[in-house]
């Protein structure tokens, strides 16, 4: 099964080591991570999918995905 997550957050270190944790997981990079602009808290917040192959596993709604 292929798992999908969408991981966002402020355009900073925290974001940038939440993505590099979720690779070392074995998830991996889907597609070009997006930038948004937030004027009301005047920051930039980044977004990157992931996916990652799974064996064994088959998919419910209450999977929690951060857990693989």
């Amino acid at each position: 099964m292929k798992l999908y997550r969408y991981l966002t957050g402020p355009d900073d270190s925290a974001f940038c080591h939440r993505v590099t944790a979720a690779l070392n997981k074995g998830w991996q990079l889907h597609g070009t991570p997006t930038l948004t602009f937030d004027a009301e808290q005047k920051r930039v917040i980044c977004g990157q999918a992931i996916v990652k192959e799974v064996e064994g596993v088959e998919y419910t709604p209450d999977l929690k995905l951060s857990e693989f």
